[in-house]
């Protein structure tokens, strides 16, 4: 009777053993559009290794076994001596281990390095979002550092190095390859960093300071080394705080506790504490959050890449199901209502991944001093970045949650079990729109650089200028937005809905220019043209639903 019983079937197979970058057709072609010729085909070649990987069985295994047994504290010692450190299941090292050999710390001066890196990161956080953590802070410590010529002659090599030294807490000076985080936010502040109390007391050494006080979020406290904010006596100034200095002793860097947060499981953040530690300076005194700007807007447009991520992979697992999955006579995917959902689910998730693309491209424009593909020069993509990094953060993030969970309601009640992986993908997807400043934080760095910056309005209207006249209601939508943008007179209290015109405008426009002709159709449809209800699968009728659910099928 048991074997009758509990015989399985009309259950989808696995999405395993596939190539999850060759796969994904909106990131295929981004990579296409926005490499030159000479680099595609390695770029190609190199990525597809990485998605075939992403893909296997095993490498969902580590993502699945990093959050099941997350990190774990050890202040002490079995003799009582202060130890601080942090212990990690083998698969969080195999995952990390994998994304810097795999390059994705490694953009900063390869040609192409940011396009090349953004596809890499979002195909391998499809495997588990934690471990992202340290290989963005990494990433993004680089232009910071390259404020000072000294430290980046000494650090950046080990921080754009494919060798990983695992989590071992040695002199730098000994290790081919170095991880970095980062500690911004105090217990009183948060966000308002201007608030934070952490005292630097200068020394007699040039650059070199004390640090005293603490930090309330520091994620990767393993990682070789930190820039953190702390007050000098020429005011918020930033600093890089070693894990262990030159001479091999350990620098004070005392961890309280781990934080218990609702997702990134695998990733430890911490509560850490600064008394009379060795610092240097970074960049001059009184200002560091200048000095450290570089730094959040490499990590927010990571943010970006990383919704991205957890929304492709939802989607991907979505229709995947829904394709194997029979219900009322036949497979899911064919039903009409179904398939709307499931293109309306696509559709968010193409628009993400091909903003993040554009932008990865403009970083390579603004290093390398050449026009982007489909981009203008140097200093105009740079303008362009100031905009839209905040804006796509913004928006970008905050699409992530409904995404997913509507993504998760397709596989019904086997969605809502933690084998299914889904429960794990909602978790995480509220932490990108926290990280680097959350929804409030973006809308009004946003209304600084409008009203500060004139040349990132410039470069934004430019930008989303190369599709008019292709769609009328993405014409209508422009012309909406023009009109909010004359009048900047208390915009603070209608700051959200002005950012999130503008993410929608540069993503229509994106997808008018680049996307096949279905898919603009059906955003400018639903997102510009108001023919969209509050919730996934109300898009019209009429559009060619089935060819964006197949261009989305894993």
């Amino acid at each position: 009777m048991a074997a009758t019983t509990h015989t399985v079937t009309n259950q989808p197979p696995p999405l395993v053993g596939y190539d999850v970058f060759s796969a994904d057709r909106a990131l295929t072609e981004a990579v296409e559009r926005h490499l030159p010729p000479d680099l595609r085909e390695e770029a190609v070649k190199e990525l597809s290794s990485l998605g075939t990987t992403a893909g296997s069985a095993q490498a969902q295994s580590w993502g699945a076994l990093a959050n099941e047994f997350p990190p774990r504290l050890r202040t002490h010692d079995r003799y009582g001596n202060r130890v601080d450190e942090v212990e990690f299941h083998p698969a969080w090292h195999r995952l990390l281990g994998h994304a810097v050999t795999s390059g994705l710390t490694a953009a900063w001066g390869r040609p192409g390095g940011h396009v090349r890196r953004a596809a890499g990161f979002l195909v391998w956080s499809q495997t588990e979002a934690g471990h992202g953590c340290p290989v963005s802070m990494t990433h993004a410590a680089v232009p910071a550092l390259r404020t000072d010529p000294e430290l980046a002659a000494e650090w950046e090599p080990r921080l754009t190095s494919k060798v990983y030294e695992g989590e071992q807490l040695m002199p730098p000076g000994q290790k081919a390859g170095a991880l970095f985080g980062m500690g911004m936010t105090e217990k009183q502040g948060g966000s308002d960093v201007r608030a934070n109390t952490t005292a630097a007391k200068p020394l007699d050494g040039a650059g070199e300071y004390l640090l005293t006080g603490h930090k309330w979020f520091c994620s990767a406290p393993m990682s070789d080394g930190f820039l953190v904010l702390a007050q000098a006596p020429g005011g918020l100034t930033c600093f890089l705080v070693p894990r262990v200095l030159d001479d091999g002793t350990r620098n004070v860097f005392r961890i309280q506790r781990l934080k218990d947060k609702l997702g990134n499981r695998s990733n430890a953040s911490a509560e850490v504490e600064f008394d009379g530690t060795w610092a240097r300076r970074v960049g001059e005194e009184g200002r560091g959050v200048r000095t450290i700007i570089e730094m959040v807007a490499a990590t927010r447009l990571d943010c970006v890449l990383g919704s991205a991520a957890l929304m492709r992979q939802a989607v991907a697992q979505a229709v995947h199901h829904t394709a194997y999955r029979s219900a009322f006579g036949g497979p899911l995917i064919d039903k009409p209502l179904m398939r709307n959902v499931l293109a309306d689910l696509a559709l968010e998730s193409e628009a993400a991944t091909v903003l993040g693309m554009r932008l990865a491209a403009a970083y390579d424009a603004v290093e390398s001093g050449r026009p982007a593909a489909g981009g203008g020069s140097a200093e105009s993509e740079r303008a362009l970045l100031r905009l839209a990094v905040p804006a796509a953060k913004y928006w970008v993030t905050k699409r992530c949650t409904p995404t997913v969970a509507e993504a998760l309601e397709c596989l019904g009640g086997n969605g809502y079990v933690e084998e299914s992986g889904m429960p794990r993908l909602l978790r995480e997807s509220p932490l990108n729109s926290i990280w680097e400043g959350s929804g409030n934080v973006q809308a009004l760095d946003v209304l600084r650089a409008l009203q500060r910056e004139p040349g990132a309005l410039d470069a934004f209207l430019r930008e989303v200028g190369q599709a008019r006249g292709a769609d009328h209601r993405l014409d209508a939508a422009i012309k909406g937005l023009l009109t909010e943008l004359a009048d900047l007179d208390g915009a603070e209290a209608r700051a959200r809905r002005l950012v999130e015109r503008m993410a929608l405008v540069l993503q229509g426009s994106l997808l008018v220019r680049w996307a096949p002709p279905e898919v603009a159709d059906a955003f400018c449809a639903s997102r510009l043209g108001g023919d969209w209800g509050s919730a996934f699968g109300t898009l019209p009728h009429t559009l060619d639903l089935r060819a964006i659910v197949d261009r989305a099928r894993p």
